[in-house]
């Protein structure tokens, strides 16, 4: 099954971790693809999410100018053409690219431009989500949440998540930044589940209340919360190869999306971030199918589980809903 020409939704993808290394060569000729492969992508297996993350730096560092940022954008869009994903929500924290002089604000316009310049020759339609990272300050946090509410409404940005490592830091700093959120209407998502388990689960479920959760497959392993989870139709945002990277699953088959589906939870399936973790969408469902033995009507439903929960308008969700039911 060629699963590269099916449309699909994907909801946690990281932009400033999706450099191909045709736009990395790009950028700086002088890296080569064995260079590329070595410090930009991750191994099979890292020691943690810690040792994951360090390969993102690399990414940055080529993100700090209107010119990086368009080219970066643009090349992310090509990657979610090819690989037929109709819908996309790209999360990156501006604060990050703010290193040669661009403001924070400047930052996120530099990527909507570039956004509307790959809606002319893309069929991918892409949305913003601006990131506050879980080692910022209250400050940062608080400033991201300031950029959300400026450019929501401006037809790119359309929410707000918190990522970054969540077994070394709470949600603390981050509590005034996700009530401006909640206050303002604003859609939001969060990381948790993955590297500190259940306890940042149900951190973020009583300090946060989310509707969306970054990863979360880590909830398999407190019965209480996975039942919470499917009452109260939080949804999980789960990335497969990645956690395998992360040192959370052995393998494939002992990923917990199958148990976690079976149990009523709401899932959907994204890639993470291309770059650091080398897979398309298509090559997710290749592996999730061959794990458990999935059919397409399983891919359906994640599909529409992704719609349901994206942070999109009813009559966007109503024709991206006819699309995923004319082809599964």
């Amino acid at each position: 099954m060629n699963y590269s020409l099916l449309p699909k939704i994907e909801l946690h993808l990281h932009l400033d971790c999706s450099l191909s290394y045709a736009v990395v060569s790009q950028l700086d000729q002088t890296i080569t693809e064995k260079q590329y492969q070595q410090d930009f992508v991750a191994p099979a297996v890292c020691a943690d999410l810690r040792d994951y993350l360090t390969r993102a730096v690399k990414g940055f560092s080529l993100m700090q100018t209107p010119a990086q940022l368009r080219l970066v954008t643009l090349d992310l869009l090509a990657q979610l053409d090819a690989d037929h994903v109709i819908y996309a929500e790209i999360r990156f924290a501006p604060l990050l690219h703010t290193l040669q002089g661009l403001t924070p604000a400047q930052v996120v316009e530099s990527v909507q431009a570039a956004l509307q310049e790959g809606s002319l020759t893309y069929k991918v339609i892409p949305r913003l989500i601006l990131c506050t990272l879980r080692h910022f300050t209250e400050e940062q946090s608080l400033e991201t949440a300031l950029l959300t509410k400026q450019f929501v409404g401006q037809g790119w940005v359309v929410g707000f998540d918190m990522a970054g490592d969540e077994a070394g830091y709470t949600v603390a700093a981050h509590k005034k930044a996700f009530s401006l959120i909640k206050e303002s209407g604003i859609p939001f998502t969060v990381h948790a589940g993955e590297a500190a388990g259940p306890a940042s689960m149900w951190e973020v479920i009583r300090e946060l209340q989310p509707r969306r959760i970054g990863h979360g497959v880590r909830s398999i392993e407190d019965p209480a919360l996975v039942a919470y989870l499917a009452e109260h139709r939080i949804h999980l945002e789960v990335c497969p190869t990645s956690n395998l990277q992360t040192n959370i699953f052995s393998s494939m088959k002992h990923h917990s999306l199958a148990a976690l589906y079976q149990q009523g939870v709401s899932i959907s399936l994204s890639t993470d971030a291309r770059m650091i973790t080398p897979v398309t969408l298509s090559s997710e469902y290749q592996q999730v199918v061959t794990a458990f033995s999935w059919g397409m009507s399983e891919l359906l439903v994640c599909n529409l589980q992704a719609l349901q929960y994206a942070f999109v308008d009813d009559k966007l969700r109503a024709g991206l809903q006819q699309r995923l039911l004319a082809a599964y």
